[in-house]
């Protein structure tokens, strides 16, 4: 089971990692109910630059490694990944959450840049 965030930009949120709400942290405040939606536009891009910079210190050196663990992988397990980047299981979960949250903040700027604006709704 997944939930899914669609609008001007798509996708699935990581399961057991990502929250409905991980767009909040980009500056903008999600509304209920059944889904929380999303709008974004040009007095955003600040925030959301900002943040995505916040995150890529927060991975520091692990950002490289976690690109290269996921480039073409299609599924793996906690265990493996933990492994690979040599954390305990803690440090795997921060470390996974934020890069979730990195790919997510992407999409949002693209959109933003690209567009003028981006609206997504996203389940909860």
């Amino acid at each position: 089971m997944g939930r899914y965030y669609s609008g001007d930009i798509e996708g699935k949120f990581w399961f057991g990692v990502q929250s409905s709400t991980a767009a909040d942290r980009f500056g903008v405040q999600g509304t209920e109910p059944c889904y929380v939606t999303y709008y974004f536009d040009t007095d955003n891009l600040q925030d959301i630059k900002d943040e995505l910079e916040h995150i890529k210190k927060n991975l520091g050196k692990y950002k490289e490694l976690l690109d290269k663990f996921f480039d073409g992988k299609g599924t793996y397990t906690f265990e493996e990944l933990q492994e690979y980047l040599g954390v305990d299981e803690e440090k795997r979960n921060y470390l996974l959450s934020e890069y979730a949250d990195l790919g997510l903040g992407e999409k949002i700027l693209k959109c933003v840049e690209e567009n003028g604006d981006c609206t997504f709704d996203a389940e909860l």
